[in-house]
């Protein structure tokens, strides 16, 4: 008689929990290896909800999954030693938190940032709107995500023998770079306000709205605005020209820093909305206006990425990359 059990089902092994936390909403999905299991992406408002525990516990009834191989997360905040503070929610996320949660010992929190830095491997071509064309890069070539939305932030992504490192950064708060009597009237008003004019100040969304209020007088949210910079309503489109020759300014001065042969890409509400018209409203002239070093900009690719997931892809890549 055989010693095989009456009842034999496939073997399926325990998945990968993944999130993406916004401020707003929490995306959730199952992974394997590194790649997203179809169909298990959920999305939950975080508004009465005392934590992200609260949120995955739920997600795992609901799927029915119990031991997870690994939980990884990407916060839309700062994320130190471990620990992530959100910064529109009243929420603290640790390790310890989460390895209880998937039953778990292999866990990740990642600023989301460096979740959309390491999905870059992953991502479909057909997710990236080619902004700027450049050169053809080595395999391995560091690249650049830059993110315009609620804030402005943006971190290298090394391709390292070991696996991929996305340095965390704080580039939104440098100083914002200016050309001509317009661009420095810009910064001296910004400094007077904030007393430092930084990038971040003009490229993420409320940034956007005090532009086209300094510019114009004129006082529209954000989605109005970017509605009416797409329509061609002549002061908004003034906005828009001085947005996208920053953003240009801005990339590029990054590119020199970080040298991302392998391409810049952009992520973020604000740079989703404005990246149909930024060609044309002057960010490549900005981008390539690098005095000697101009020649040199034409090798680095900008696109923007298109998939709403790839936070939850880069968190799934991460775990898979990561030594058991």
């Amino acid at each position: 008689m055989s010693d095989r059990p009456l009842h034999s089902w496939p073997f399926t092994p325990a998945p990968q929990l993944v999130a993406d936390i916004g401020g707003t909403n929490t995306r959730v999905a199952l992974a394997d290896a590194g790649v997203l299991r179809q169909g298990s992406i959920r999305k939950y408002p975080n508004h009465g909800r005392a934590s992200l525990a609260e949120i995955l516990q739920q997600y795992l009834a609901e799927t029915a999954t119990g031991d997870c191989a690994g939980v990884c997360v990407a916060a839309a905040g700062p994320v130190r030693d471990g620990v992530a503070r959100m910064t529109n929610l009243d929420w603290e996320i640790t390790a310890g938190d989460l390895a209880r949660v998937g039953r778990t010992d292999r866990v990740a929190i990642l600023n989301d940032l460096q979740a959309q830095g390491h999905a870059l491997a992953s991502l479909d071509p057909r997710h990236l709107r080619v902004l700027l064309p450049g050169q053809p890069a080595p395999a391995g070539a560091t690249q650049l995500v830059v993110g315009a939305g609620t804030g402005f932030n943006a971190a290298p992504v090394h391709h390292l023998p070991g696996g991929t490192h996305v340095a965390p950064s704080e580039c939104g708060h440098i100083h914002l770079p200016r050309k001509g009597e317009q661009e420095a009237a810009l910064a001296r008003h910004l400094a007077e306000l904030h007393g430092i004019a930084t990038i971040e100040e003009v490229l993420c969304g409320r940034g956007l709205v005090a532009l086209h209020r300094w510019l114009s007088g004129q006082e529209l949210a954000g989605d109005a605005l970017t509605a009416a910079i797409a329509a061609g309503e002549p002061a908004a489109r003034k906005t828009g020209q001085l947005y996208a020759r920053i953003m240009g300014r801005s990339l590029a001065t990054l590119a020199l820093v970080h040298l991302p042969y392998g391409g810049i890409f952009l992520i973020g509400s604000v740079a989703r909305a404005m990246a149909p018209h930024l060609v044309a409203l002057g960010m490549g002239e900005a981008f390539r206006d690098m005095g000697r070093f101009s020649p040199m900009m034409a090798e680095f690719p900008v696109a923007m990425v298109e998939d709403d997931y790839a936070a939850l892809l880069g968190c799934a890549a991460h775990l898979a990359g990561r030594p058991h």
